[in-house]
């Protein structure tokens, strides 16, 4: 397996089959690298997790591979990933990620948002939640959330994420049009994905907006 293979199937599930049929083994290591490293790297929010677990889901539905030892391997990436997030959110190397400006302060505002709207229940609803997911966990480290706490919300975020996508992926995989137009429907389940951190966006731009004409 060359370089590019390595990695041009990030953003391509036609490349994406393709190297898991030729590489399963290796494949599916590389799928839990990457979900460890979205989720537990504050400077990696850019990793595509969820098309990923989708994709993964419906190859193992077309392939006739049973899912559940390779969803567990991938639920103990997410939810390690995330508990090592959590400990560089506590640790002085926290403090120094956001000085020297590796985490954009745009990202952890939209994070902080959802911290006060809704508590630590924030570090399971994150999980489905692009950039948050990754932000979450850092922050929760570095406002010294309860550890049994942020393990509770870590453990459950991370089983609803893994098998609620690789399971729709496995089943709807199985479907004719699905699988012809399987770069169509992954991308849906991202936009699906992003709009709940969009609608908040655009509420907090409309409350902004009506602050400032008030203040007027």
């Amino acid at each position: 397996m060359n370089f590019s293979s390595l990695f041009g199937w990030l953003h391509d599930n036609q490349a994406l089959m393709a190297m898991l049929h030729d590489h399963w083994s290796w494949g599916i290591c590389l799928v839990a690298l990457i979900l460890f490293l979205e989720t537990g790297l504050v400077v990696m929010p850019f990793l595509p997790g969820d098309s990923l677990l989708f994709a993964v889901g419906a190859f193992m539905g077309i392939s006739g591979i049973p899912p559940f030892w390779y969803m567990v391997m991938l639920f103990a990436a997410a939810v390690l990933g995330d508990y090592v997030n959590y400990t560089i959110g506590r640790s002085p190397l926290g403090q120094t990620l956001i000085r020297k400006g590796w985490v954009k302060q745009s990202h952890i505002d939209k994070t902080h948002a959802y911290f006060e709207k809704y508590g630590g229940s924030t570090i399971t609803l994150a999980r489905f939640i692009p950039i948050v997911r990754t932000i979450a966990p850092f922050l929760a480290g570095l406002s010294g959330m309860d550890r049994r706490h942020f393990a509770f919300y870590n453990v459950l975020g991370g089983f609803l994420w893994i098998f609620l996508l690789v399971l729709a992926g496995y089943f709807l995989g199985r479907i004719t049009w699905v699988q012809q137009n399987l770069s169509l429907f992954t991308l849906g389940i991202v936009i699906i994905s992003v709009l709940p951190m969009a609608w908040h966006i655009f509420k907090l731009w409309k409350e902004s907006r009506q602050d400032k004409q008030a203040g007027k």
